[in-house]
């Protein structure tokens, strides 16, 4: 089990980091969310619904030489869109056997277990569990 790059660098950035600010990071990556390809917007029924997430998270993996996540939640789902936010940033470009490494306890090595519940990091583990089902069904 290991990290992507992109996953490596951005838990070091929250361990560097004191939990309180931890938060305002994962806000910023709310901000930084992708916007979904015309292709995905305009067809939603292509998206799969993060069912373990209380928010509409909804998302697709893209398999060609690399893995390509797109992911779309609400504005007023900050935490749960940054969530979505780091998992589709990390896992850019990963290759299949980069992007199913990433271990389930991924979302706890963010260090915001105390300031966030465990019921959004159990979204986040969902998340990461849908998408790497998706990655294992379209390189199959």
């Amino acid at each position: 089990m290991s990290l992507t790059t992109g996953l490596q660098e951005t838990v070091d950035a929250f361990q560097a980091m004191a939990e309180q600010d931890r938060l305002e990071l994962l806000l910023e990556f709310a901000d930084e969310l992708p916007e979904l390809p015309a292709r995905y917007a305009e067809h939603p029924d292509l998206l799969e619904r993060v069912a373990e997430c209380q928010s509409p998270v909804f998302l697709f993996v893209e398999v060609d030489d690399a893995v390509h996540v797109h992911a779309t939640a609400p504005a007023e789902s900050p935490t749960t869109r940054g969530f979505a936010s780091i998992l589709a940033q990390g896992l850019e470009g990963a290759t299949v056997e980069q992007a199913l490494a990433v271990p389930d306890d991924m979302p706890r090595l963010l260090g915001l277990d105390r300031v966030v519940s465990p019921l959004r990091l159990r979204g986040m583990a969902g998340m990461l569990g849908r998408i790497q089902r998706q990655v294992r069904e379209r390189s199959a």
